[in-house]
């Protein structure tokens, strides 16, 4: 059986605004509300996947009402029949702020093919470490849902074989779905329904032997669709493990080599943390590239390895052991410099750490060699770039 299947995928009906429908991945802008306030005053009450996901930014307030609320929602939704199927694959087309074209395919992909434990071998892997203590809330919030939105970015080997630009050269063959601007500075978005979709799989199922796909966003998501099919999966007699919807998530896949795919690194904000955690870093970092510290309105260059791979583990051991000898100190992971300014400038006693950028080039052979970076390791562009929730597929009977 393949790793990849073809999807069921919803999509809201003709009558509702597409540029209110569509919001930004959940875990953006996690240190700024203001982001989401202003996002939920477009959004208004009409229907929108805004109501239908839950923003880390309000994790942590009134949890389970909030998980009720948006499950309630979705059974609204389904209910009213506010979506349309299209069993096939989507090619989408997205123009951001920053770049003019990226390209991908929503697919679907067996979970049981796809490992992030270390260790443990699958078709479709994890790139960044997971964090066991991330995915309680975000399984909790998936286990009674309906249907999933998926914010998940794959990413593809395919240099010797441009699956997603032969079919975007053949576009013109496809209906296209949907074709909108987004919301909050996201750009312009385009799909264009495939519906012959075998000659695709083979094609990605020729690329590699051994590891097929590679997590590029959305590692913690698609770990909690993971928990939460093998938790299905026991309640399930053997005839329907191969049909249940929740063994298979909906994804986007890209090109590792899409000329519009920007690998951008993702920066550390520390709280309630003083100069010592500053002093402890430049001791043990030292080389031939440089990164900056941001804090009390002021910058300061450090000397870090010039292998990024190296630097950015140096530093998030430090920083994991540092959090776990002050449990006061806080961290996010804030995607663009001029954010991490913000949220700087913004909290008194907090200090920015930039980072430095990966070599897509070195990803794939380090994931072979090492099995997983440091979470939080890069960032598939700029915070304004990341998916938006926009198709959806069930995952209940």
């Amino acid at each position: 059986m393949s790793f990849i299947v073809t999807p069921k995928i919803l999509l809201p009906i003709k009558s509702i605004d597409m540029k209110k429908w569509a919001v930004i991945a959940c875990d953006q802008f996690t240190s700024e509300p203001e982001y989401w306030d202003e996002l939920k005053s477009i959004v208004d009450n009409v229907p929108s996947t805004y109501h239908l996901i839950l923003p880390e930014a309000y994790l942590e307030s009134n949890m389970n009402h909030n998980i009720s609320r948006v499950n309630q929602m979705m059974d609204s939704y389904l209910r009213h029949n506010l979506f349309e199927e299209h069993e096939g694959f989507i090619l989408v087309e997205r123009k951001t702020p920053f770049v003019k074209r990226r390209l991908g395919l929503v697919i679907a992909i067996d979970l049981e093919e796809y490992q992030y434990e270390p260790n443990k071998i699958g078709k479709i892997r994890a790139t960044e470490k997971t964090v066991p203590e991330r995915i309680p809330p975000r399984v909790k919030i998936r286990e009674k849902a309906p249907i999933e939105l998926p914010h998940i970015l794959v990413l593809v080997d395919d240099a010797k074989d441009l699956i997603v630009k032969d079919l975007y050269h053949n576009k013109k063959r496809y209906e296209l779905l949907y074709d909108f601007d987004l919301n909050m500075n996201g750009g312009h978005i385009k799909g264009f329904k495939i519906n012959d979709t075998k000659p695709i799989i083979k094609r990605i199922e020729a690329l590699s032997t051994d590891i097929s796909l590679i997590v590029g966003d959305g590692n913690h998501s698609l770990a909690s669709a993971k928990v939460c099919w093998e938790n299905i999966k026991k309640t399930l007699p053997e005839e329907e493990l191969i049909d249940h919807p929740a063994r298979y998530a909906l994804v986007e896949m890209i090109s590792l080599y899409d000329e519009g795919l920007t690998f951008e690194p993702i920066h550390r904000v520390l709280f309630n943390v003083d100069d010592t955690i500053i002093s402890g870093l430049k001791s043990l970092l030292d080389g031939e590239e440089e990164l900056t510290l941001i804090y009390k309105n002021k910058e300061e260059k450090i000397s870090v390895p010039s292998n990024p791979f190296t630097t950015i583990k140096i530093i998030q051991d430090y920083l994991d052991e540092y959090l776990r000898q002050h449990k006061h100190a806080e961290i996010d992971f804030v995607h663009g410099l001029q954010n991490t300014k913000n949220v700087v400038a913004k909290n008194e006693n907090s200090i920015g750490i930039t980072m430095p950028p990966l070599k897509r080039d070195m990803l794939l052979p380090y994931i072979r060699e090492f099995g997983v970076l440091p979470r939080k390791s890069f960032s598939l562009g700029e915070a304004e770039e990341k998916r938006y929730y926009l198709e959806g597929k069930r995952i209940l009977k």
